[in-house]
Protein backbone atom coordinates (compact mmCIF):
# COMPACT_ATOMS: atom_id res chain seq x y z
CA UNK A 1 0.00 0.00 0.00
CA UNK A 2 1.00 3.69 -0.87
CA UNK A 3 -0.31 6.67 0.80
CA UNK A 4 -0.81 9.93 -0.37
CA UNK A 5 -1.00 13.01 1.21
CA UNK A 6 -2.62 16.47 -0.07
CA UNK A 7 -2.77 19.44 2.17
CA UNK A 8 -5.10 22.40 0.84
CA UNK A 9 -5.46 25.65 2.00
CA UNK A 10 -8.92 26.86 0.85
CA UNK A 11 -9.44 30.65 0.73
CA UNK A 12 -12.32 32.38 3.39
CA UNK A 13 -15.57 31.41 2.37
CA UNK A 14 -15.09 28.69 -0.19
CA UNK A 15 -14.77 25.31 2.48
CA UNK A 16 -18.33 23.85 1.66
CA UNK A 17 -17.73 24.48 -1.95
CA UNK A 18 -14.42 22.33 -1.06
CA UNK A 19 -16.08 19.96 0.83
CA UNK A 20 -18.90 19.53 -2.02
CA UNK A 21 -16.55 19.01 -4.57
CA UNK A 22 -15.06 16.21 -2.95
CA UNK A 23 -18.11 14.04 -1.70
CA UNK A 24 -18.75 13.86 -5.60
CA UNK A 25 -15.06 13.22 -6.43
CA UNK A 26 -15.35 10.40 -3.83
CA UNK A 27 -17.95 8.43 -6.03
CA UNK A 28 -14.95 8.06 -8.11
CA UNK A 29 -12.31 7.22 -6.08
CA UNK A 30 -14.67 4.32 -4.53
CA UNK A 31 -15.32 3.14 -8.08
CA UNK A 32 -11.73 2.61 -8.68
CA UNK A 33 -9.97 -0.37 -7.74
CA UNK A 34 -6.65 1.22 -7.40
CA UNK A 35 -7.83 3.37 -4.54
CA UNK A 36 -8.04 1.42 -1.09
CA UNK A 37 -9.63 4.05 1.19
CA UNK A 38 -9.56 7.74 1.36
CA UNK A 39 -10.38 10.07 3.92
CA UNK A 40 -11.09 13.81 4.33
CA UNK A 41 -9.59 15.70 7.69
CA UNK A 42 -9.54 19.46 8.59
CA UNK A 43 -7.32 21.54 11.09
CA UNK A 44 -9.63 22.60 14.12
CA UNK A 45 -6.83 25.31 15.22
CA UNK A 46 -6.74 26.68 11.03
CA UNK A 47 -10.42 25.70 9.57
CA UNK A 48 -8.77 26.69 5.84
CA UNK A 49 -6.57 23.83 6.31
CA UNK A 50 -7.54 20.77 5.32
CA UNK A 51 -5.81 16.99 3.94
CA UNK A 52 -7.17 14.66 1.84
CA UNK A 53 -5.39 11.04 2.62
CA UNK A 54 -5.96 8.63 -0.15
CA UNK A 55 -4.43 4.94 0.22
CA UNK A 56 -3.28 3.51 -2.90
CA UNK A 57 -3.12 -0.53 -3.73
CA UNK A 58 0.76 0.69 -5.14
CA UNK A 59 2.69 3.39 -6.90
CA UNK A 60 1.70 2.37 -10.56
CA UNK A 61 -1.69 1.42 -9.79
CA UNK A 62 -2.22 5.12 -9.03
CA UNK A 63 0.28 6.51 -11.44
CA UNK A 64 -0.35 4.66 -14.17
CA UNK A 65 -3.73 2.30 -13.69
CA UNK A 66 -5.94 5.24 -12.07
CA UNK A 67 -4.38 8.33 -13.63
CA UNK A 68 -4.88 6.77 -17.04
CA UNK A 69 -7.80 4.81 -16.16
CA UNK A 70 -11.51 5.57 -16.59
CA UNK A 71 -12.14 7.33 -12.91
CA UNK A 72 -9.55 9.65 -13.36
CA UNK A 73 -11.28 12.52 -16.03
CA UNK A 74 -14.31 12.34 -13.89
CA UNK A 75 -12.33 12.86 -10.29
CA UNK A 76 -10.18 15.17 -11.28
CA UNK A 77 -13.35 17.10 -13.15
CA UNK A 78 -14.41 17.83 -9.56
CA UNK A 79 -12.02 18.99 -7.81
CA UNK A 80 -9.98 20.78 -10.66
CA UNK A 81 -10.74 24.09 -9.16
CA UNK A 82 -9.03 23.89 -6.45
CA UNK A 83 -5.79 22.42 -7.63
CA UNK A 84 -3.88 26.17 -6.79
CA UNK A 85 -4.65 25.51 -3.33
CA UNK A 86 -2.68 22.73 -3.03
CA UNK A 87 0.00 23.39 -0.56
CA UNK A 88 1.67 19.96 -0.37
CA UNK A 89 0.66 16.76 -2.66
CA UNK A 90 3.45 13.43 -1.67
CA UNK A 91 3.56 9.69 -1.38
CA UNK A 92 4.13 8.27 1.60
CA UNK A 93 5.77 4.28 2.87
CA UNK A 94 4.40 2.84 5.81
CA UNK A 95 7.70 1.98 8.52
CA UNK A 96 7.77 -0.54 10.63
CA UNK A 97 7.92 1.54 14.09
CA UNK A 98 5.83 -1.19 16.49
CA UNK A 99 2.31 -0.96 16.64
CA UNK A 100 -0.07 -0.56 19.92
CA UNK A 101 -1.74 -4.15 18.86
CA UNK A 102 -0.22 -7.10 18.23
CA UNK A 103 -0.96 -8.32 14.44
CA UNK A 104 -3.60 -11.54 14.22
CA UNK A 105 -0.44 -14.13 13.39
CA UNK A 106 1.53 -12.67 16.81
CA UNK A 107 -2.35 -13.08 18.79
CA UNK A 108 -2.82 -16.60 17.24
CA UNK A 109 0.72 -17.51 17.84
CA UNK A 110 2.81 -17.17 15.38
CA UNK A 111 3.71 -19.63 12.97
CA UNK A 112 3.41 -22.89 14.98
CA UNK A 113 0.04 -22.12 15.61
CA UNK A 114 -0.66 -22.09 12.02
CA UNK A 115 1.13 -24.91 11.14
CA UNK A 116 -0.51 -26.93 13.78
CA UNK A 117 -3.87 -25.50 12.37
CA UNK A 118 -3.82 -26.13 9.04
CA UNK A 119 -1.54 -29.59 9.62
CA UNK A 120 -4.47 -31.09 11.68
CA UNK A 121 -7.42 -29.80 9.13
CA UNK A 122 -5.54 -31.20 5.86
CA UNK A 123 -5.41 -35.27 8.18
CA UNK A 124 -8.67 -34.80 7.63
CA UNK A 125 -9.55 -33.51 4.20
CA UNK A 126 -9.16 -37.07 2.42
CA UNK A 127 -11.80 -38.51 4.10
CA UNK A 128 -14.34 -35.75 3.83
CA UNK A 129 -16.64 -36.44 1.42
CA UNK A 130 -17.21 -32.96 -0.17
CA UNK A 131 -13.76 -31.51 0.02
CA UNK A 132 -11.46 -34.99 -0.75
CA UNK A 133 -12.37 -34.26 -4.21
CA UNK A 134 -11.11 -30.81 -4.62
CA UNK A 135 -7.81 -32.14 -2.83
CA UNK A 136 -7.20 -35.06 -4.79
CA UNK A 137 -3.34 -35.38 -5.35
CA UNK A 138 -2.34 -33.09 -2.67
CA UNK A 139 1.14 -32.02 -2.60
CA UNK A 140 2.99 -33.36 0.85
CA UNK A 141 3.38 -29.52 1.67
CA UNK A 142 -0.02 -27.87 1.31
CA UNK A 143 -0.85 -27.41 4.79
CA UNK A 144 2.69 -25.47 5.41
CA UNK A 145 1.97 -23.61 2.24
CA UNK A 146 -1.51 -23.10 3.61
CA UNK A 147 -0.08 -21.62 6.77
CA UNK A 148 2.75 -19.54 5.30
CA UNK A 149 -0.13 -17.44 2.98
CA UNK A 150 -2.42 -17.17 6.03
CA UNK A 151 0.28 -16.22 8.31
CA UNK A 152 1.59 -13.63 5.94
CA UNK A 153 -1.79 -12.13 5.59
CA UNK A 154 -1.92 -11.78 9.05
CA UNK A 155 0.95 -9.92 9.62
CA UNK A 156 3.49 -12.38 9.42
CA UNK A 157 6.54 -13.22 7.81
CA UNK A 158 6.20 -12.60 3.63
CA UNK A 159 7.22 -16.18 3.34
CA UNK A 160 4.33 -16.62 0.91
CA UNK A 161 5.38 -13.84 -1.32
CA UNK A 162 9.04 -14.62 -1.35
CA UNK A 163 9.00 -18.05 -1.90
CA UNK A 164 5.88 -19.05 -3.52
CA UNK A 165 4.70 -16.48 -5.64
CA UNK A 166 2.34 -14.28 -3.68
CA UNK A 167 -0.83 -13.51 -4.41
CA UNK A 168 -0.87 -14.98 -8.47
CA UNK A 169 0.34 -18.19 -6.96
CA UNK A 170 -2.97 -18.87 -4.92
CA UNK A 171 -4.94 -17.56 -7.69
CA UNK A 172 -3.59 -20.18 -9.78
CA UNK A 173 -4.46 -23.18 -7.06
CA UNK A 174 -8.03 -22.55 -7.73
CA UNK A 175 -8.43 -21.51 -11.64
CA UNK A 176 -10.96 -23.92 -12.98
CA UNK A 177 -11.70 -25.86 -9.52
CA UNK A 178 -15.42 -24.92 -9.73
CA UNK A 179 -15.60 -25.18 -6.10
CA UNK A 180 -19.14 -24.82 -4.90
CA UNK A 181 -20.96 -22.95 -2.16
CA UNK A 182 -21.54 -26.12 -0.62
CA UNK A 183 -17.97 -26.62 -0.72
CA UNK A 184 -16.92 -23.85 0.69
CA UNK A 185 -18.80 -23.90 3.68
CA UNK A 186 -17.74 -27.07 4.77
CA UNK A 187 -14.24 -26.13 4.10
CA UNK A 188 -14.57 -23.06 6.44
CA UNK A 189 -16.84 -25.58 9.34
CA UNK A 190 -14.30 -27.56 9.66
CA UNK A 191 -11.41 -25.37 9.69
CA UNK A 192 -13.35 -23.86 12.75
CA UNK A 193 -13.99 -26.84 14.34
CA UNK A 194 -10.53 -27.70 13.48
CA UNK A 195 -9.12 -24.39 15.48
CA UNK A 196 -10.76 -25.46 18.36
CA UNK A 197 -9.32 -28.50 18.79
CA UNK A 198 -6.24 -26.99 18.56
CA UNK A 199 -6.74 -24.34 20.98
CA UNK A 200 -6.81 -21.32 18.37
CA UNK A 201 -7.17 -18.29 20.44
CA UNK A 202 -11.13 -18.12 21.08
CA UNK A 203 -11.89 -14.48 22.17
CA UNK A 204 -14.53 -12.45 20.30
CA UNK A 205 -12.49 -10.08 18.35
CA UNK A 206 -9.74 -12.39 17.16
CA UNK A 207 -12.34 -15.17 16.30
CA UNK A 208 -14.65 -12.36 14.32
CA UNK A 209 -11.36 -11.17 12.46
CA UNK A 210 -10.58 -15.01 11.48
CA UNK A 211 -13.98 -15.67 11.09
CA UNK A 212 -14.26 -12.49 8.47
CA UNK A 213 -11.28 -13.52 6.30
CA UNK A 214 -12.44 -16.90 5.84
CA UNK A 215 -15.73 -15.71 4.49
CA UNK A 216 -14.05 -13.43 2.71
CA UNK A 217 -11.07 -15.97 1.58
CA UNK A 218 -13.44 -18.66 0.54
CA UNK A 219 -15.74 -16.21 -1.08
CA UNK A 220 -13.17 -15.13 -3.69
CA UNK A 221 -11.51 -18.75 -4.36
CA UNK A 222 -15.54 -20.29 -5.63
CA UNK A 223 -15.32 -16.57 -7.79
CA UNK A 224 -11.86 -17.45 -8.91
CA UNK A 225 -12.05 -21.02 -9.52
CA UNK A 226 -15.35 -20.62 -11.65
CA UNK A 227 -15.53 -21.63 -15.66
CA UNK A 228 -13.67 -18.99 -17.48
CA UNK A 229 -13.19 -16.43 -14.59
CA UNK A 230 -10.51 -14.17 -15.31
CA UNK A 231 -9.30 -12.54 -11.76
CA UNK A 232 -6.74 -9.89 -11.55
CA UNK A 233 -3.35 -11.79 -10.88
CA UNK A 234 -1.65 -8.41 -10.13
CA UNK A 235 -2.90 -7.46 -7.18
CA UNK A 236 -1.47 -7.37 -3.76
CA UNK A 237 -0.98 -9.91 -1.39
CA UNK A 238 -4.39 -9.01 1.51
CA UNK A 239 -3.19 -7.90 4.62
CA UNK A 240 -5.86 -8.86 7.57
CA UNK A 241 -5.96 -6.72 10.60
CA UNK A 242 -8.78 -6.01 12.90
CA UNK A 243 -10.66 -4.00 11.36
CA UNK A 244 -12.19 -4.57 7.46
CA UNK A 245 -11.66 -4.28 3.81
CA UNK A 246 -13.34 -1.98 0.85
CA UNK A 247 -16.42 -3.88 -0.44
CA UNK A 248 -15.26 -6.38 -3.71
CA UNK A 249 -15.94 -5.07 -6.61
CA UNK A 250 -16.73 -7.50 -9.02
Amino acid sequence: MLTEYIRYRIPAGQGAEFEDAYRRASVHLAAAPECHDFEMTRCVDEPECYVVRLTWTSADAHLTDFRKGPHFPPFFAEVRGFVDAIEEMRHYEPLDIGSPLPSLYEWAGGAGAFEKLFTAFYQKVPADKLLAPLFAGMDAEHAKHVAQWVGEVFGGPKDYSTHRGGHRHMVSKHLGKAITEEQRRRWIGLLLETADEVGLPSDPEFRSAFVAYLEWGTRLAVFFSRPGARPAVDEPMPVWGWGSVRPWQG
